[in-house]
């Protein structure tokens, strides 16, 4: 079967985010490359060398990746389309998650049991990422 994968593109401060990603779910990156590293940077402006043209952050058996948009590509845009869903394995965790990712963000939907039989939350990242934490309860 195929996997499927999550790719987040931002507008220079890929760095920033993913070892904001990593203090949230813990881990080590599994691949961190720069620009500058790659054949034909050479005509990039130094300060687009020095971005992240790709990271990778194993969390639990998907991959966390991202990179930083460089000229001529378009800018990133943030809004309502994609939220990521992250299933926790107890309502520690959950909590532990929900208030990492949610730190200097927007709750939209505070961590909270639901009608469904889960503890269940909803937040936009200090990066515009959308998020959801989800507990199952057994």
């Amino acid at each position: 079967m195929a996997t499927v994968n999550t790719y987040l593109n931002f507008n220079g401060n890929t760095e920033e985010a993913f070892n904001f990603y990593k203090s949230v779910f813990g881990g080590e990156f599994a691949v961190v490359q720069r620009y500058k590293d790659s054949p034909g940077c050479e005509g990039m402006p130094i300060g687009d060398q020095e971005k992240l043209m790709h990271i990778a952050l194993p969390i639990g058996g998907n991959i966390l990746m991202g990179t930083d948009i460089t000229d001529p590509m378009p800018a990133a845009t943030f809004g309502t389309g994609i939220s990521l869903s992250v299933d926790a394995q107890s309502e520690e965790e959950a909590k532990r998650l929900f208030d990492g990712l949610s730190a200097g963000g927007k709750v939209t939907m505070a961590l909270e049991k639901t009608f469904w039989g889960a503890l269940f939350g909803m937040a936009t990242d200090k990066f515009g990422i959308q998020w959801m934490v989800n507990y199952d309860y057994k």
